[in-house]
């Protein structure tokens, strides 16, 4: 299994840093590998909400849609992917001290039949995109 975990510090209150993080239509914002995004549903988004993503990959541009599937407002995002080569499964984990806010992402991925191959690819995919988050404090710090 490839498993991919980070964890930051941003100088922000949980209720905006949750729902920046929520709306999918804000990771360009701080996710360099989003190439487009839409939502697929209406806001107010939350369990079942899905957003359709293009994502730099290999050989141009990959589909990386995914669906929220379980959320706890201020709490917690949970996540699959359902369209691409890799299809992970992820978590945002919000705790705050009332003035700050720490974000872990978390993401596993099950490799099946041929993406076995693709496993050590994958993995530092997966580490790349947990280490976006120190884009996402930087955004959100100086954006307040």
């Amino acid at each position: 299994m490839a498993h991919a975990e980070g964890r930051i510090t941003i100088d922000r209150p949980v209720g905006p840093v949750f729902e920046f993080i929520l709306d999918g239509a804000n990771n360009p914002l701080w996710r360099p590998s989003v190439i487009d995004i839409k939502p697929v549903t209406e806001k107010p988004y939350g369990v079942g909400s899905e957003f359709k993503q293009g994502l730099k990959g290999p050989g141009g541009r990959i589909d990386g849609d995914y669906r929220i599937t379980a959320c706890q407002p201020d709490r917690s995002i949970k996540f699959e992917v359902t369209a691409g080569p890799a299809r992970p499964t992820g978590t945002y984990d919000f705790q705050t001290d009332g003035k700050s806010t720490t974000v872990t992402f978390v993401l596993d991925f099950q490799p099946k039949g041929f993406a076995r191959l693709m496993t050590p690819m994958i993995q530092r995919s997966m580490q790349g995109e947990v280490a976006t988050l120190a884009n996402l404090k930087s955004y959100l710090e100086s954006h307040s």
